[in-house]
């Protein structure tokens, strides 16, 4: 683990190092936060670009910090040569204020990260969270089958596919491991340090683009903290006592606490409650949006600090444009959807600029495109190998008769298969994302030159998500919205600090602040509570040994035949490719399984009449647990007639299709 934690902290002191030299005259706290989310997107790159040349291993991760230690020296040689700004009585009240935000809620996500990356209790068996239980088993694979691969890598439970899906947020991670670290703190101690950078920069983003200092904690309260008006759902008659003599508000309360998406953010039935907890429900599981956030909020920070009316000098914009062309230019292998929304934002503010050129420094329309045309190409430039050979591929594929993926839809889940709309569009999102929405319909009345420029950049990502369907599963359009109402909060917040202030002298002020965040911050603070006791076990003590059998006794390299469970030990644990995994996962990236899981049907229960399929895949090892037991109609007996077991416990089985040497694959003892 202390290699692990060491090639960490070089990349931090090198991201710290290069904005320093780069954007001497950005605030400490901006330079430190820009750092450190430096750090991590150069960690999840170099390493990642130097296997696309070698293997994922040991070696290219030297070079990787040689490459660092080379782009802090070029930092170093074009840096800006003014004096460093110091720290003043701003920087000691954002300070003030993070302690208070941000360290509690980092704290949350670290416990949170803990309980539900694979906790091992008492009994060894691995136990996720209620958030994590889908989406983890996936992202494990990814993180435990990339080393050693050279890149581009197949899909490891889909094997001669390329793996599209963006995976450099879990190619951090397998660093981490491939460097020391258990799987489980691989996961947890990236996942919380990004954590932390999100709820930083999103305070950092807030003291630009609002206009008060108390408005930088509202605007981070409202994003991170959303939810709604759920709570009205679960506690509808709630007053009074059920038939049994209990109370009915207390029943409610352990439905939430222990129904599995019982909580007031997310109930897609009956409710149609979707605007998720970001916290619980997307940076947790999501480990792909968490690095996007982490690395696309920068991202935001320079398109406002650089291109906006109160942009920075021509020296620091210079250099500040070129590092967003760049920065931008990386994010789709990181998370693609932020790459869009960043796309989108930026288009927009685009236009406002060049609609009101006048209130921008009096800057020509000539001198507006030209500066947004270089970010731009510098992002293309980047982007575009990416988007060819990766997310074009995926986006607008068609295997084996399964949809591609962008169509028109309108109003994302409110119009499920664009069948009908379940609810009146504007309750919809008023329920959804609560008192804040109609809040921010009522500051888009207001004559306010720096909220319609902040409207600008929100309105094109909230149109394309409204109109467009991006991918198969039509939810994750929310990747887009999420981004949106980031610059939302922002709106909201100055407009709450206006009425607050006009409401000066009122004696019910208190009351009215008291009853607003009641309503504001219930539904979330359930959900939070909820996702906090929350744990379901994943992997029993007798499948962690079947996978950790396989990890340390098979070759890395090796295909197995294994069942569709998406709870599979042979890929998440082991970190090797199987013939198929679930739909649960393969469907929304656009994958038609029929054949194979077909195959795989015909193969277990009649392995004598189907020998074939095994050589078909490649196959050298057939796994068979308890749920290819209960899946299928296993003929066991014709299995060990045909093949040798070399593994066996209460839980699963073990084949060699093609038996080498038995010292090698026995466990020792």
């Amino acid at each position: 683990m202390l290699l692990a934690i060491g090639f960490f902290l070089c990349f931090q002191v090198l991201g710290v190092f290069s904005i320093r030299c780069l954007m001497p005259r950005r605030r400490v706290l901006d330079r430190i936060w820009l750092g450190m989310c430096l750090g991590i997107l150069e960690q999840m790159w170099l390493p990642a670009g130097f296997a696309f040349l070698m293997t994922f291993r040991t070696a290219a991760h030297l070079c990787a910090l040689v490459g660092g230690l080379v782009l802090a020296a070029v930092c170093y040689f074009v840096r800006d040569r003014r004096a460093v700004r110091v720290w003043d009585r701003d920087e000691t009240i954002l300070a003030r204020q993070m302690c208070i935000f941000v360290l509690p809620l980092t704290v949350l996500g670290g416990y949170l990260m803990y309980t539900h990356t694979m906790r091992v209790d008492t009994y060894g068996n691995w136990n996720v969270g209620q958030a994590t239980y889908g989406d983890l088993p996936m992202h494990l694979s990814f993180v435990t089958c990339l080393i050693g691969k050279r890149f581009p890598a197949d899909y490891p439970f889909y094997p001669g596919h390329r793996l599209s899906y963006p995976f450099l947020s879990d190619s951090l991670s397998s660093s981490w491991y491939l460097l020391g670290c258990s799987l489980q703190a691989s996961l947890i101690l990236p996942g919380t340090f990004m954590m932390l950078l999100c709820y930083m920069g999103v305070m950092i983003l807030a003291r630009e683009m609002t206009t008060g200092k108390k408005t930088v904690l509202l605007a981070a309260a409202l994003f991170f903290l959303n939810g709604g008006l759920g709570f009205l759902y679960d506690f509808d008659q709630a007053a009074g006592y059920n038939a049994s003599g209990g109370l009915t508000v207390l029943d409610r309360l352990r439905t939430i606490m222990e129904g599995y998406y019982k909580t007031p953010t997310n109930q897609p039935e009956p409710n149609n409650l979707r605007w998720s907890n970001v916290i619980c429900d997307l940076m947790i599981p999501q480990r792909t949006l968490l690095g996007g956030w982490a690395m696309g909020i920068p991202c935001f920070y320079l398109l406002q600090t650089m291109l906006s009316p109160e942009a920075a000098d021509r020296k620091e914009k210079k250099r500040g444009i070129i590092l967003l062309g760049v920065w931008a230019g990386l994010l789709p292998l990181i998370h693609t959807h932020t790459f869009v929304a960043l796309a989108l934002s930026s288009f927009g503010f685009m236009c406002h600029d060049l609609i009101h050129r006048g209130r921008v420094q009096g800057k020509s329309i000539r001198e507006i495109l030209a500066l947004y045309g270089g970010y731009a190409f510098i992002a293309v430039l980047f982007a575009l190998p990416q988007l060819i050979g990766f997310t074009f591929a995926q986006t607008f594929q068609k295997t084996g008769g399964a949809q591609g993926f962008i169509r028109f839809q309108f109003n994302w889940v409110n119009n499920p298969s664009g069948n009908g709309m379940r609810d009146f569009y504007i309750w919809f999102y008023v329920k959804n994302i609560g008192i804040p929405f109609i809040m921010l319909l009522l500051a888009a009345a207001e004559k306010d030159p720096r909220q319609r420029r902040l409207f600008s950049g929100m309105i094109p990502i909230v149109l394309a998500a409204e109109l467009i369907r991006f991918q198969p599963n039509e939810y994750d359009n929310n990747k887009l919205l999420y981004l949106a109402w980031m610059i939302g909060c922002m709106i909201v917040s100055n407009w709450a600090a206006h009425v607050w202030r006009m409401l000066k002298g009122l004696r019910s002020r208190p009351m009215i602040a008291i009853g607003a965040a009641v309503l504001i911050f219930l539904s979330p603070v359930l959900t939070v509570a909820r996702e906090c006791v929350s744990s379901y076990q994943a992997f029993s003590s007798e499948a962690v040994e079947a996978g950790e059998f396989i990890r340390d006794h098979t070759e890395p390299d090796a295909i197995w035949l294994t069942g569709t469970q998406h709870l599979n030990p042979v890929s998440s644990i082991a970190g090797r490719t199987i013939v198929c995994g679930p739909d649960l996962w393969l469907y929304w990236h656009g994958f038609d399984t029929s054949e194979r899981r077909l195959d795989l049907m015909c193969f277990y229960e009649s392995p004598e009449e189907y020998r074939e399929i095994p050589e078909k895949y490649g196959v050298s090892y057939i796994y068979v647990s308890s749920y290819e037991r209960s899946s299928y109609e296993v003929n066991e007996e014709a299995l060990k007639k045909l093949y040798k077991p070399i593994f066996e416990n209460d839980e699963a089985t073990i084949y060699q299709v093609e038996p080498e040497s038995e010292k090698e694959l026995m466990p020792d003892g």
